[in-house]
């Protein structure tokens, strides 16, 4: 089964690239993120994300190591972008995403690389960490779609994202993955410095399903449009993991697929935040589990 990625019609009907065009202004006050800084990028300010102007990337190919929905035979076709809206204490890619480290590419560049995903075979293009780049993302899907550009967009985000970021990919993303990481607000601005992570994260959720529904998959099991949550358990049940999963099974759906994440390990200051400072139990994964089971949750990974 052939799907037509969202994309592709609003580039056909003009409308991606008066998107890309509106995202690039916002950047004269940017509120990509729900930290809404309000910098000028374009004049070089930087806000919480630290990004300027220029899209940088740390590293791209398939991806092996990614939901089965997304990975199939082939991969998924991941691109990981450099830096964060969040600055979690315990980040695992804390190379990328607090040090930086990466290199800018052009639009077209970019484009060419989503070009060269598809040519591998990948099922997917799958952007992480993508939200800080969402004004260069729309340009460079513009200039992808000309050459052809024809599977699923992955929008690979830690949750905490704007009202106005929302409504930008409305039609351009076809599946969203939020890694939904906390209930409790203050427990996030501690541990990751966002204010109000809960609030956005929820008002992410939604929107995010409204646009694109229950995840999709076609006869091979591969996904190509929808809502796929994931959650990682933490030590202590710092990431209130019930009041994670009773939202999303009551106030989302029963049937969205979610991925309890049991991979935990203390990274990058963890060990100076205990209980951080070590990987979750047995017993702590399986409560979480359980947990999704007896809030009504049928789809998980």
């Amino acid at each position: 089964m052939k799907v037509t990625p969202s994309y592709r019609k609003l580039w056909a009907d003009g409308e991606l690239a008066a998107r890309a065009e509106e995202a690039q202004q916002r950047l004269e006050a940017c509120d990509m993120c729900a930290h809404e800084c309000r910098v000028n990028r374009l004049e070089g300010k930087k806000g919480f994300c630290l990004a300027g102007n220029l899209i940088e990337i740390s590293s791209y190919g398939p991806h092996f190591g990614e939901e089965d929905v997304l990975v199939g035979r082939r991969g998924s076709g991941t691109i990981f972008l450099t830096g964060c809206n969040l600055r979690c204490i315990f980040c695992q890619n804390y190379d990328i995403s607090h040090l930086r480290d990466g290199y800018p590419v052009s639009l077209e560049e970019f484009a060419a690389i989503m070009i060269r995903l598809q040519d591998r075979g990948c099922h997917n293009i799958n952007l992480v960490t993508p939200t800080h780049f969402l004004p260069q993302i729309l340009a460079a899907l513009e200039l992808a779609c000309p050459a052809g550009l024809s599977i699923p967009l992955v929008w690979n985000c830690g949750g905490f994202e704007s009202e106005t970021a929302l409504r930008l990919l409305d039609g351009v993303v076809d599946i969203y993955m939020p890694d939904v990481k906390f209930s409790d607000s203050a427990v996030a601005a501690r541990l990751t410095g966002a204010r109000g992570y809960w609030e956005a994260a929820q008002n992410a959720l939604r929107e995010m399903h409204r646009q694109v529904g229950d995840l999709a998959v076609d006869s091979a099991g591969i996904a190509y449009r929808g809502l796929l949550v994931r959650h990682l358990v933490l030590p202590g049940n710092l990431a209130g993991t019930e009041s994670v999963l009773r939202f999303i099974a009551e106030e989302i759906s029963p049937q969205t697929y979610v991925n309890i994440m049991s991979q935990y390990h203390p990274a990058y200051q963890a060990h100076l935040h205990p209980p951080l400072d070590r990987r979750i139990t047995r017993q702590e994964y399986m409560e979480a589990l359980e947990i999704a089971k007896r809030v009504g949750l049928t789809r998980l990974a």
